[in-house]
């Protein structure tokens, strides 16, 4: 098609009024103040932290003992609360997490079984692990939760408390006002619980050598979070909504069998205790070393084990400005170490793992701690805590202040006996030392209320994590992160906006660790560019350090420090369920006339050979004419077509070029190409648009529009594209960077899209004849009757 020069801008604006007037107005751009809470002086608009922001603190002096042979902790403890609110507080409340593990816990009496349809689905009838019926008859038996067996203030008088099922108010003599501390002591005791029955982010593990391996947390009464956005965080602990704490101070002091090693969050205050000279001498050459040293060696852990000790030993240990601790113990632990000091960073990366673990974990693991430590420092924060510890045991991957528990282990080898580990264990190995190690800067210093928002930490940890595991190596297979891994998810029905509380999410890890990570991968490569984005991630980090942020803060942030209107993005990744659909609908051509009759009266001509012979012309071929017959009746026209150039013609077009500006006259010797590319957003999600287009010549360019250009109109508009040549073909989003979920209407011309095809025989089920089953014999082995022997 052709246009005169001038008319293209009003033609596209035409275009695009179309069509979106025919439907209501949805504006995807509004911003969301409607939805975000009114900034404040303890929260500002920019997502900083206010000149009045406040949060309380806890401090925990605990002494307990780990009793082997019962599989029980008896522990004692002062913990002074400062009410550093502007609020007078009547009551306190402490976290009794354990608490799920009664029998009457609100986490037993609500469980439901997968639905029939999700049986179905997965194995074609109703099935069960036998894993599965023995945690849930262990469940019932088990008489687990916390005994408290005194609760004094400091001046040695009962208190009084309430225990609401895993949270107990402690209500106070006095009214605590701002600035006062409050100091009270608290004895307990709890059943651990066997991890690989029970499950749960703690608990004990016993080999085939009858030594068990302790991974304890949630271990102790915790002061539950008091903070301005929600006043106190007394959501019941049901096993998904994680914690959120108070940061405090610690000295803790555990008593366990003499032969056992610990693990702990904090420093270890007396290793002239616990350790032999010779680990300690070794202890001490891993801090300026630049590869793992053994502290305790396979060849002692394995000694250790042959003789189980009566004696007792204590170890110490202190940790300053943690929001949690937890701790680790075995005799089969192996202990190797590295010292990492760089930048505000000065830290021991610690492994603590069972033979059962090697060769993998000597290899893996405490390198895997460096690395998180180097990468997440680029993008957070420098790690500010003395030691990093990953411990191998029950619980499959499990994040507390300066420790980690991970599970991924070897196998044996079923024909050599020998331990051997495969692709998928050794990645997930790396990946969840990264992910857990990497905890303790999203949430355990950057503390977000992970009771409530999953994704906070989750999905900002995985995005981090996946940063990191592009450096570990190339081509590193990671799950979660690229955008075209979230598809699948945005394509299903069981989706809830990312905005949801974590006990109400369909596809927990989707929904929480991938779906935001793929989404701030989108906001990093596609929207703000890797310099924006980086910088603004960072400023995040810093201003929330030891502190604890809301969603909002960290959009309002996000926003001011990139200097990027993203309401936009928030409003559909995060508050909705919309996946990215972009369509390219249809494609029309319009060259600019050159006002030449010679050029525009030649290109209509082939414009008109190029259509299709019409199916009476081609029946008529070699019919006899009158004119043929009769020459006689030809005359000019019949010498020249519509087509052929006249003086009329050449005289207009002199004319039209004296009138036109030497400028405009240049213009048209240009001989741009003008495209009108209709777009629609089918899946409702609004994003850039990415147009790969290529020429006639066959090169290939990317020209990248931002998302405002569905401003006006959220689900079709019409893209004006000009190049120097022909243009041929053109691809949406060609690199898939926005998870995309339907690549077959991101082509123009159509691509047709490559699958398989998996052919299978038919074979007639015995349920498929009920009444030939119920008159013919079962046979067997000879043909006979089988009587009692199953078929």
């Amino acid at each position: 098609m052709r246009i005169p020069f001038g008319s293209v801008a009003s033609l596209a604006l035409c275009f695009t009024v179309s069509a979106f007037a025919a439907e209501p107005f949805d504006d995807k751009f509004r911003q969301l103040e409607e939805v975000l809470p009114t900034p404040n002086t303890y929260r500002t608009a920019s997502g900083a932290p206010g000149h009045a922001y406040w949060q309380q603190r806890a401090d925990y002096t605990i002494r307990a003992t780990l009793d082997e042979a019962k599989r029980e902790i008896a522990g004692s403890g002062t913990i002074t609360y400062h009410n550093q609110s502007p609020d007078t507080l009547g009551y306190l409340w402490v976290q009794l997490d354990q608490n799920i593990y009664k029998p009457d816990s609100d986490a037993r009496r609500m469980a439901t079984a997968p639905s029939r349809q999700a049986w179905a689905r997965t194995a074609g009838e109703d099935t069960m692990k036998f894993e599965g019926l023995r945690g849930i008859l262990a469940r019932g038996d088990f008489q687990g939760g916390f005994n408290i067996r005194a609760l004094k203030g400091a001046d040695g008088q009962p208190l009084k408390y309430v225990v609401n099922r895993t949270m107990m108010r402690i209500d106070l003599p006095q009214p605590l006002k701002p600035g006062q501390d409050f100091v009270f002591q608290i004895d307990w005791d709890y059943r651990i619980n066997e991890q690989k029955v029970l499950g749960g982010r703690a608990g004990y593990e016993v080999f085939d050598d009858k030594n068990a391996l302790f991974e304890v947390a949630q271990w102790f009464p915790r002061m539950a979070a008091y903070y301005d956005a929600a006043g106190w965080q007394h959501k019941q602990f049901l096993g998904s909504g994680e914690f959120t704490l108070e940061f405090g101070d610690y000295d803790v002091q555990l008593t366990v069998p003499a032969d056992h090693i610990v693990a702990s969050t904090g420093q270890l205050q007396n290793p002239q205790d616990v350790l032999s000279s010779a680990q300690r001498e070794r202890l001490e050459k891993a801090r300026s070393s630049d590869k793992p040293v053994v502290i305790v060696t396979q060849k002692e852990a394995e000694a250790a084990e042959k003789t189980v000790s009566r004696a007792q030993k204590t170890w110490h240990f202190k940790a300053a400005n943690v929001r949690d601790f937890a701790w680790a113990s075995s005799r089969k632990f192996i202990w190797d170490a590295q010292g990492y000091k760089k930048g505000g960073s000065d830290v021991m990366a610690m492994s603590f793992y069972p033979k059962e673990g090697n060769p993998l974990w000597e290899k893996y693991s405490t390198q895997a701690i460096v690395h998180t430590i180097e990468q997440y420092n680029k993008y957070s924060i420098a790690y500010p805590y003395p030691t990093a510890i990953s411990v191998n045991g029950p619980v499959g991957g499990m994040e507390y202040p300066m420790i980690s528990f991970n599970g991924p282990r070897p196998v044996k080898d079923k024909k050599t006996g020998e331990l051997t580990y495969s692709k998928r264990t050794k990645y997930g190995l790396i990946g969840v030392i990264i992910h857990e190690v990497g905890h303790n800067y999203y949430p355990m210093i950057i503390n977000s209320d992970e009771r409530q928002w999953t994704w906070m930490d989750e999905g900002l940890n995985t995005f981090v994590q996946y940063l990191a595991q592009q450096a570990w190596e190339e081509n590193y297979p990671a799950s979660r992160g690229e955008p075209r891994e979230i598809v699948d998810y945005m394509r299903s029905r069981d989706q809830v906006p990312i905005m949801t509380n974590s006990e109400s999410l369909l596809q927990f890890g989707n929904n929480a660790y991938a779906k935001p990570a793929a989404g701030l991968n989108i906001l990093r490569e596609t929207i703000l560019g890797r310099e924006l984005f980086d910088y603004a991630f960072k400023e995040y980090a810093q201003r929330w350090k030891f502190k604890r942020p809301t969603p909002a803060d960290f959009f309002r942030t996000m926003e001011d420090a990139s200097g990027t209107d993203l309401d936009w993005f928030w409003r559909g990744w995060f508050y909705t369920t919309d996946p990215v659909d972009i369509s390219i609908d249809g494609i029309s051509e319009y060259g600019v006339s050159s006002k030449d009759p010679a050029t525009e009266k030649a290109w209509k001509k082939a414009q008109k050979e190029a259509q299709p012979e019409s199916v009476t012309s081609r029946a008529n071929k070699g019919m006899p004419r009158r004119v043929d017959a009769h020459p006689e009746l030809k005359d000019f026209y019949n010498q020249h077509d519509d087509f052929t150039v006249t003086n009329k013609d050449r005289n207009a077009y002199a004319e039209a070029l004296a009138n036109l500006e030497p400028w405009e006259k240049d213009l048209l010797k240009q001989g741009k190409h003008l495209y009108l590319v209709d777009l629609s957003n089918v899946g409702g999600m609004v994003m850039p648009l990415i147009l790969e287009i290529e020429l006639k010549s066959g090169k290939k360019y990317v020209e990248r529009v931002p998302a405002e250009v569905w401003r006006y109109s959220p689900k079709k508009i019409t893209k004006v594209v000009i190049t120097d040549e022909p243009m041929v073909g053109l691809v949406q989003d060609p690199y898939w960077e926005t998870a995309d979920i339907d690549t077959s209407n991101n082509s123009w011309p159509r691509k047709i899209t490559p699958s398989r095809l998996e052919l299978f025989k038919s074979e007639k089920s015995p349920k498929d004849n009920l009444m030939r089953d119920f008159h013919t014999p079962l046979k067997g082995k000879n043909g006979g009757s089988a009587k009692g022997d199953e078929a």
